[in-house]
């Protein structure tokens, strides 16, 4: 049994099918752990929640920025963006099956393999959470989309303050934080101060902040803990200290943006690519 880890999908179907098919996928056989993003941008976002669906108990997800935003734009919450492919999904009669899978996803999951622990999220985790407590963080934020009333949690999910962490936070605050870390975060600084309008390569750090996981002494590095995340592209494919052993794995390699669509094997440390033409990209700016 396989275990594949894959970045951002983003809707991005025939090139998610071609590399399925590279790595030889099966779901009586193996486990996909998809890092988030799977829709918008991309042609088929539609396609690529029926894969995912149709694979069961094979695939587990986590969620990102734009499947958050997709639940929100379905519910009139926010308005579609210019570049945003959502509006076929929701033009569909099986969208309301497509959405309440969404919903159900995690926002962070934990699995060991060959005795090592992985952390899955979309974005990043903040310097001072444990794995459990991110874990934890995550379930909160899951139950709130799980709620019935889960439109009244997508109305204060938005915006960019607290941007820092604060065990007493509570309500909406709380949930905010949580959200903006675990699908939105990038940069911060040595005490988890979050910024959120950089959007380039490592090397493009604010004064005064870094890249995520290069705060010194977070938490999930002195647990010896891996985490595996997407979200950004412009930082690409990151492995530290290398692909056979990596602490931190990034795996968005910008597909949306003709770039690659990549998946990391757990089993044997090895990366699988597929190019995504321009031209079979809808909206990609």
């Amino acid at each position: 049994m396989a275990l594949y880890l894959i970045g951002d999908i983003q809707g991005c179907n025939g090139v998610f099918n071609r590399l399925l098919s590279q790595i030889d996928f099966s779901p009586s056989r193996d486990t996909l752990y998809v890092l988030g993003d799977m829709v918008n941008r991309g042609e088929d976002s539609a396609g690529v929640l029926n894969t995912l669906m149709r694979f069961g108990d094979s695939t587990k997800c986590v969620l990102g920025n734009h499947d958050l935003h997709l639940l929100a734009v379905a519910h009139g919450i926010r308005p579609a963006h210019q570049s945003d492919t959502l509006q076929p999904l929701l033009d569909m009669a099986s969208s309301g099956a497509m959405l309440d899978w969404l919903r159900h996803q995690k926002l962070a999951i934990s699995l060991i393999h060959n005795q090592r622990r992985w952390l899955l999220v979309h974005a990043g985790v903040l310097p001072q959470w444990s794995a459990d407590q991110t874990l934890a963080l995550a379930g909160e934020v899951e139950a709130a989309l799980q709620a019935d009333d889960y439109a009244s949690f997508l109305r204060q999910m938005y915006g960019n303050t607290p941007n820092q962490w604060q065990d007493d936070l509570q309500g909406a605050d709380r949930l905010r934080v949580i959200v903006n870390a675990l699908t939105r975060l990038r940069f911060c600084d040595a005490n988890g101060v979050m910024e959120f309008a950089t959007k380039e390569g490592a090397g493009s750090a604010p004064q005064g902040f870094m890249p995520w996981f290069n705060v010194p002494n977070q938490r999930t590095a002195i647990e010896d803990v891996s985490i595996a995340f997407g979200h950004w592209s412009t930082l690409g494919l990151f492995a530290r200290p290398s692909l056979q052993a990596p602490s931190i794995l990034g795996l968005d390699t910008g597909c949306v943006w003709g770039g690659e669509l990549t998946s990391y094997c757990l089993n044997s440390a090895k990366l699988a690519a597929i190019s995504a033409p321009i031209s079979t990209i809808s909206h990609a700016t």
